[in-house]
């Protein structure tokens, strides 16, 4: 079933979850470690996400340096697919434009296909640790709309060449990224939701937001989505803290704010496990004045920890 019907059709908040491809060499056993966990809640999809190379560099026996791109987590197509028919439940592989050029978006959009995924989450991906702004790949897209108007095409049964005959139309439903404290990149706000208009424009089902831990800003950002005409289903994203660190972390990774009670109740923790009860008891309170004001879906980032948002799921769902 589509994402974008189930969002539109429901009438209580949804509960659902993004995981990681395991790294290099590990199973789907680590999938599992995440998944069943929180099985008993109902999830309504899973979103699967995609990883770009980087960089690495490596000394050579002669002594010089090479520059070799790494790959820490293999494709996405293969964890979406065994999730989807382990479990029978509604996954959304992540599609991303960091890394990759057209044609090899082609392909993975033709493997989704056939393995009867029907959802898509169209992102730009982020820039490489090395760059100090976003580049995209040669022969790639510099924008999510641009990948999501080749999503569109393929919809529309047409690929890349025009040589290539085209069977059977796709039929993906594809959400997209919004950002409550704006995307880093946007000038300012209200270019930030211009260039959201254009993909939801461009055939965007609906919005999942970039994670953030002040419910005032998602109402905002949803204000301001309505007046200016996007009326597409908006999907709040959030995630529980799970190690002091993350008090520094998170902000300069993710462009967004800590209110200040819970920056100073982290900044308390002796240990990480206090961190951890801290940033759970903070998401509970926030997904449950989600759940009151009946957003169509609360969906977790779980960052591969599952058990603190067991514990916000058994308060919440």
């Amino acid at each position: 079933m589509k994402v974008s019907d189930l969002l539109k059709n429901t009438q209580k908040t949804l509960f659902t979850f993004e995981i990681l491809p395991p790294l290099k060499g590990g199973s789907f056993v680590e999938i599992q470690r995440i998944i069943e966990p929180l099985l008993e809640f109902a999830p309504s999809y899973i979103n699967v996400t995609s990883h770009r190379a980087d960089i690495a560099y490596r000394k050579k026996p002669d002594g010089e340096t090479e520059r070799v791109l790494i790959k820490k987590r293999p494709g996405n197509a293969g964890v979406a697919a065994s999730v989807k028919f382990k479990y029978g439940i509604e996954v959304v592989p992540h599609v991303i434009c960091a890394g990759f050029t057209r044609d090899q978006i082609e392909d993975e959009l033709i493997d989704f296909h056939y393995l009867e995924m029907e959802n898509l989450l169209v992102l730009r991906g982020d820039k490489m640790r090395s760059e100090l702004m976003f580049i995209a790949e040669n022969g790639g897209y510099a924008h999510a709309i641009d990948l999501l108007k080749q999503v569109q095409n393929m919809n529309r049964g047409v690929l890349l060449h025009s040589e290539t005959e085209v069977v059977t139309p796709t039929s993906f439903s594809c959400g997209v990224a919004g950002y409550p404290e704006k995307h880093s990149d946007a000038p300012n706000f209200e270019q930030d939701l211009h260039y959201l208009k254009e993909k939801v424009d461009a055939g965007a089902d609906y919005i999942v937001t970039q994670m953030f831990f002040d419910n005032t800003k998602y109402f905002e950002f949803v204000r301001r989505c309505r007046e200016i005409g996007i009326t597409v289903p908006i999907v709040p994203g959030v995630k529980p803290i799970a190690t002091a660190s993350q008090v520094d972390v998170l902000p300069k990774l993710f462009n967004v704010t800590l209110p200040e009670p819970l920056e100073h109740a982290l900044r308390l923790c002796k240990t990480n496990a206090d961190a951890k009860n801290v940033g759970t008891e903070w998401l509970i309170a926030q997904a449950k004045e989600l759940k009151q004001a009946n957003v169509p879906a609360i969906h977790i980032y779980t960052f591969g920890i599952p058990d603190n948002v067991v514990k916000v799921c058994k308060s919440v769902f």
